[in-house]
């Protein structure tokens, strides 16, 4: 008896806790803003930011990868959905009653042209993207045209992609029979931009007819660390795709004309003596930071940057830096008698004579400041060490 009570009991305590989980997996997120919602849109909308804040993830991916919708199309078109999202991230009463009605309207989604649309779009994207990253020519000796059977697979996977988004939702095997039954036709049409096409076309439309079902649960409310390893790997593998095409399938137009191709030009890159140089400057500036610090480093960049213009202007008025403001002031004088552009008698190059007269002048007022500053900053210098003497006096 007492063995029963303490399973009863025990079965009770999992039975709450398990209650308190789903109810916190359950509970609703803080309320999005419309407002924010659209100020997101308006200058991240292209790339998907408002959809990832309000949890449509795979909404946003898509605007990543077809830059808005086809670029810019389909975030124009949103312009009037947004307060519809924010309400359905909401959960809003007023869209839960009008999704219910749909339900008891509607035993499935009905046929909405720009979600279908969109379908073939997104699968002949994901198509052709697999079907460029594709090597043409034999790399390391291998031929890798029996990769081309994968197109069928990122077909379904991007026809799949935009038919669960939102309220809806369908499976992901359906679109992968039709696609691998329709891409056989490859064999009938030579010219495999068609034959993705009617690929994409074959398996959204099982989707539409086959798969499509309403979402009738409330979304799962996933975590910000698991929203962020899905998105990551799905950009991940879609940027991937594009640097296989750039690596395998792009070339470069040399000088002469002759297309070399990006791999080969990348390995003759790091054969080549610029890189070996590179290479070596790099290797010889991490060990001077070890022995002197990165700050010393970062001193000598800044000095070679000449971002105050000091070693420019020198040079413009032709002297060394160890110049005094004596000696800069009577160059100065000198050239602007020498050079002023009233002293030009020929008009054809009087505007090269204004043009050398305002950079000596520019480059007298840039040497004039720095050494103003400098004597100041050691007039500082030694009235504060004088201060201290007298303190210790």
């Amino acid at each position: 008896m007492c063995c029963e009570k303490m399973v009863k009991n025990n079965n009770k305590t999992m039975a709450q806790n398990g209650k308190v989980m789903n109810s916190e997996v359950n509970a609703l997120p803080p309320r999005k803003s419309v407002f924010i919602a659209y100020i997101l849109w308006l200058f991240g909308g292209v790339f998907g930011l408002h959809h990832l804040y309000l949890h449509r993830d795979r909404h946003a991916f898509l605007w990543w990868c077809s830059l808005g919708g086809y670029f810019g199309i389909g975030w124009l078109g949103e312009i009037f959905t947004i307060p519809s999202y924010v309400r359905d991230a909401n959960e809003d009463p007023r869209f839960i009653e009008e999704f219910i009605k749909k339900l008891q309207t509607h035993k499935k989604p009905p046929y909405s042209g720009k979600r279908f649309l969109f379908m073939i779009m997104i699968g002949y994207l994901f198509g052709q993207l697999a079907n460029m990253a594709i090597p043409n020519d034999l790399y390391m000796g291998m031929d890798f045209n029996f990769l081309h059977w994968l197109i069928p697979f990122f077909v379904a996977l991007g026809v799949w992609t935009v038919g669960n988004i939102g309220r809806e939702r369908g499976v992901l095997w359906h679109c992968l029979l039709a696609a691998f039954a329709a891409y056989p036709i490859r064999y009938f049409i030579y010219d495999e931009t068609y034959t993705i096409l009617i690929t994409s076309l074959t398996a959204a439309l099982v989707f539409d007819h086959v798969s499509k079902e309403w979402l009738r649960t409330p979304p799962k409310r996933r975590g910000i660390c698991e929203r962020f390893f899905k998105f990551s790997t799905a950009m991940f593998i879609y940027f991937s795709l594009w640097g296989c095409f750039f690596y395998f399938n792009g070339t470069i137009t040399d000088e002469n004309g002759n297309e070399v191709p990006i791999h080969e030009a990348f390995q003759n890159f790091l054969a080549s003596a610029w890189w070996t140089d590179i290479k070596q400057a790099l290797k010889d500036m991490y060990t001077y930071a070890q022995h002197h610090g990165w700050y010393e480093i970062w001193k000598e960049l800044l000095e070679s940057m000449d971002v105050d213009g000091e070693r420019n202007a020198y040079k413009v008025l032709g002297l060394s830096a160890t110049a005094s403001q004596t000696e800069i002031t009577a160059t100065y004088r000198k050239l602007c008698k020498t050079i002023h552009p009233d002293t030009v008698k020929d008009e054809s190059q009087r505007a090269t004579a204004q043009q050398r007269f305002i950079e000596v002048q520019q480059a007298y007022e840039i040497l004039s400041k720095i050494k103003s500053a400098r004597i100041r900053k050691n007039k500082k210098v030694v009235n504060d060490d004088n201060e201290n003497d007298t303190i210790v006096l």
